[in-house]
């Protein structure tokens, strides 16, 4: 993550479209020189977007005990994905229209307070049309946090610690991949999936409340989305890449993350408690991992990078959907170590497709739309080939297309390539 402190407007623009000029200066002299005196502030934030993302995976080792209770089959589960993810996409594509009325501070917390409220109704519903509208605005509460989180985290640290400051906020995704199916276990043993969702819920509004009265960071406005930089950013073939490229690996997570617990109880024949122990142990190492794709992504170039994650990647996604047996367990762990890699390669290519004063301006539009497809569509795809008989399927063309990612991915075009000097062209 030290590759982003140096990238001053993916900090400072915290993924609006145009300039902030709200924001605190990179030479703010208010900034301490060190991360020690704002650990605490930064600790509070980071379990806020725990708390933000735990919410987004945390139906996928639910689903099997929703799909019992409320009565519906695989193709609407998955779609629930996808309205979560469309949610999520529309708000925060406009989150910067909140923001600069108020503040990132306060839309932090309108967006805590509401993800609580939203997955508090939705534990109380019991049919497909309750739980698209509660999935559907957990989404959206969801989507207001990210860009007014950024822009808190980057206010707390002066801009030589950014780097440190945003990888700590970053473990917040990767201890909720871990952590999902260990608390749905756990609190299954004692309640249904409606006090999950509850104990989510009031988590998400206590956190909220207490982060208006004692939270720090993010005291500023910031800025309504400019979509006009959308015109120059089309007539580049390299963003609409990206946004393909992006969509795979969001998919080969994500998306794959959302179905894996259904696939393995519903067509593998696993109990639902070991599912949930596997899916939770196999997402450990790649923790680990995705600081090993940093070093790789820098040593041989992001392009190179991508290229080969993807293709493991995809072949290893393959395979989970044909082995069974022991063999499924093997590639259960193995496929999300090599998919994770993709992502500071994928973040360093996406930096390098235009100027530095355009780099807010690719990842504002090209995330959103990605996680729309790779965590929405990708899930619903699944959902529906399940539905028909055959997750398997699913799964297996999944895997195929993230191949065929690895393919594309030959003809993007770095204006800045990185990697130990190679040209990365």
């Amino acid at each position: 993550m030290d590759r982003f402190a140096r990238l001053p407007h993916w900090g400072q623009h915290e993924l609006n479209t145009s300039s902030n000029s709200h924001a605190p200066d990179e030479t703010d002299p208010a900034a301490p020189q060190s991360i020690r005196p704002r650990v605490g502030a930064l600790l509070f934030l980071t379990t806020i977007f725990f708390t933000n993302f735990f919410a987004r995976i945390a139906p996928s080792p639910l689903m099997p005990s929703i799909e019992k209770d409320i009565g519906i089959n695989h193709s609407q589960a998955g779609t629930l994905f996808l309205v979560i993810a469309a949610g999520y996409f529309v708000t925060l594509i406009g989150s910067g229209f909140i923001s600069s009325r108020t503040t990132h501070r306060t839309t932090i917390v309108i967006s805590a307070v509401s993800l609580g409220l939203a997955y508090l109704a939705a534990s109380t519903c019991h049919s497909l049309l309750g739980m698209f509208f509660g999935m559907l605005f957990s989404g959206m509460a969801a989507g207001l946090y990210l860009p007014s989180g950024i822009a808190a985290v980057t206010s707390l640290v002066s801009v030589q610690h950014w780097g440190k400051a945003i990888a700590v906020h970053e473990l917040a995704p990767n201890l909720a991949f871990v952590m999902a199916p260990v608390v749905a276990e756990m609190v299954l043993g004692w309640f249904s999936w409606r006090g999950v969702m509850a104990l989510v819920g009031l988590c998400s509004l206590s956190m909220g409340i207490a982060f208006a009265f004692w939270g720090r960071g993010g005291d500023f406005p910031g800025d309504a989305p400019a979509l006009g930089s959308l015109r120059s950013l089309g007539r580049k073939p390299a963003f609409w890449i990206m946004i393909v490229l992006f969509s795979l690996g969001i998919g080969g997570t994500v998306g794959i993350y959302a179905m894996l617990p259904l696939f393995l109880v519903s067509e593998r024949g696993m109990g639902a408690g070991l599912t949930n122990s596997i899916l939770s142990l196999s997402r450990i190492i790649p923790l680990a991992m995705a600081l090993l794709s940093g070093w790789a992504a820098d040593h041989f170039g992001p392009k190179r990078t991508i290229n080969f994650v993807l293709l493991l990647t995809g072949a290893l996604t393959v395979l989970l959907g044909i082995v069974t047996g022991r063999w499924l367990i093997v590639v259960v762990f193995l496929q999300p170590m090599l998919a994770v890699c993709f992502f500071p390669a994928a973040l360093a290519a996406l930096s390098s497709i235009g100027p530095g004063s355009a780099r807010n301006v690719v990842v504002s539009f090209t995330i959103p739309l990605s996680f729309l497809i790779g965590a929405g569509a990708i899930p619903a795809l699944i959902g529906v080939m399940g539905n028909a008989g055959s997750f398997a399927g699913g799964i297996a063309i999944t895997g195929g297309l993230i191949m065929l990612g690895a393919a594309l991915s030959h003809y993007l075009q770095l204006s800045n390539p990185t990697g130990g000097g190679s040209n990365d062209n």
